[in-house]
């Protein structure tokens, strides 16, 4: 997958060696001299190595690049006081919202930021148009321009909304500087670059054989659909916005997933022989499901992170669903919270597991990060209103997230008229069959309004109890089909 491996080091051996060990390996034998002594030092909070360090710690960051140099001028570098480093990662609009495997990333970001320094979010309009080959067995449908733009704009609003809310709901007072962000397009430079000046330029100082050498590159070249032109200078174009971001912004780190490792080294190759400066590459994990297929929209598995295609109820309940063997892991890497907080909130969890504690705070950390305090009382409301039969919960519901809660139910409005019972209510709706079978159904117990069951359908309809006070009706027959019922001029 990579060229030049003895480059690579884990980020346990990084952490290590920046005074934030995670399995760090006994010391040689003349350190033992020194143990007595150092275990009368005062022992450090945990997280408070250095940025590195400290998110290596969390296992947020996975690898450096190139680890030698990483290991001896980043620590310095990342130094609080210190100016502050400029940070970027990439974003290709191959849909209009950010799904939660951008989260990682996303979070590498703000994490550089609440250090103090300064970060850049880069949406690929250039880079989408030609598709990222790493990973993938065949190409990518080329896109039209048009579409890619409007899939750029709703990445760039949704990364402006992440920033936001985190600045306004994560970020307090007295946490000290908080580092510039900056939302940027790819297709602002690459879009005016001229090919033969790229080719001549950057393009010159790129080795084929390290481009090559790549596994996705050879597995491609292999296939019996090969690999086109396009693809191929994919990881040129993506080193140009590191070389671009260097001379523009002073940008000296790249983050980017697991997968992304040989565009990072393609970037540092570029901008290392065009300007002699030193620059760096960290990695964050891949987040996959249980089968072990990487969460996206190529795998048909996205949770998204734009309401219109991901209710903020469907984010919270994807985090509360979590199983226990992984939900420390994500309280590690999707939230803030200090590593002795989740410690905490854990030994708790081991007395009372059926609370489901670490989930519930998981699921409320990540869905305020995403859609803000209003889309956490969202959420609530709606599991409240679904699993708990909450009355209350109910009324307060507005139209928006009725339609979210019940995306496949069907909706109807209707007229309250004197003497309306329940068995009329479900023939209007055509929530039942007309004849003995549907009348059957309500006896039998199959049919509830708003929670309570109801088995007698001469029932007249009463306000307050099957209509609620903001003129809705929730109308559910059998275990899984719902009726949104509004009622006109009540």
């Amino acid at each position: 997958k990579m060229a030049a491996p003895a480059l690579r080091r884990r980020c346990g051996r990084v952490a290590g060696l920046l005074g934030g060990p995670l399995r760090a390996p006994p010391p040689p034998l003349p350190l033992r001299r020194r143990a007595h002594h150092q275990q009368q030092q005062p022992r450090r909070a945990r997280g408070t190595g250095g940025l590195l360090a400290a998110q290596c710690e969390r296992g947020l960051f996975q690898e450096v690049f190139p680890a030698q140099s990483a290991e001896e001028q980043l620590p310095g570098l990342l130094e609080p006081g210190r100016p502050p480093l400029t940070a970027y990662c990439g974003f290709d609009p191959t849909a209009d919202s950010l799904h939660v495997g951008h989260l990682l990333p996303v979070m590498g970001l703000l994490h550089f930021q609440r250090a103090g320094h300064n970060v850049i979010a880069v949406v690929g309009g250039a880079t989408a148009r030609l598709g990222d080959p790493s990973g993938r067995e065949r190409a990518r449908e080329a896109p039209s321009a048009e579409r890619v733009r409007e899939q750029a704009r709703g990445l760039r609003a949704g990364l402006e909304r992440l920033f936001g809310n985190h600045r306004e709901l994560f970020w307090g007072a007295g946490g000290g500087r908080l580092g510039q962000a900056e939302l940027l397009d790819n297709d602002w430079w690459l879009g005016r670059q001229p090919l033969l000046d790229f080719l001549g330029g950057a393009g010159g100082r790129l080795r084929m054989g390290t481009l090559l050498s790549r596994q996705s590159c050879q597995a491609r070249l292999r296939s019996p659909e090969g690999m086109s032109l396009a693809e191929f200078l994919y990881p040129a174009l993506q080193a140009y916005d590191f070389l671009h971001l260097y001379r523009h912004h002073g940008c000296r780190v790249q983050l980017g997933g697991a997968d992304q490792m040989g565009n990072i080294m393609s970037g540092y190759e570029l901008v290392t022989k065009m300007t002699g400066t030193d620059v760096f590459g960290i990695t964050v994990p891949l987040i996959t499901s249980t089968t072990g297929d990487k969460l996206g929209k190529t795998a048909g598995n996205a949770v998204w992170l734009n309401r219109d295609k991901t209710s903020p109820f469907e984010l919270y309940q994807f985090f509360v669903r979590q199983q226990d063997n992984v939900v420390e892991k994500y309280l590690k890497l999707f939230t803030f919270l200090p590593l002795e907080e989740i410690d905490h909130i854990m030994e708790m969890h081991a007395k009372e597991p059926e609370k489901w504690g670490p989930q519930k705070r998981l699921a409320a950390e990540v869905t305020k990060l995403v859609h803000g305090r209003e889309g956490l009382e969202s959420a609530k409301r709606c599991t409240k209103a679904l699993y708990y039969s909450s009355v209350e919960a109910l009324e307060a519901m507005s139209d928006q997230e009725l339609q979210e809660l019940f995306r496949q139910a069907p909706s109807a409005e209707l007229m309250l008229e004197p003497g309306m019972n329940v068995l009329d209510l479900c023939r209007k709706a055509n929530a039942i069959l007309d004849g003995p079978s549907g009348y059957q159904k309500i006896t039998d117990g199959g049919v509830s309004i708003n929670g309570l069951r109801v088995t007698d359908p001469e029932t007249v309809l009463i306000l307050g109890q099957h209509i609620l006070k903001n003129g809705v009706s929730l109308l559910r027959v059998g275990k899984k089909n719902y009726y949104i019922i509004k009622w006109l001029q009540l």
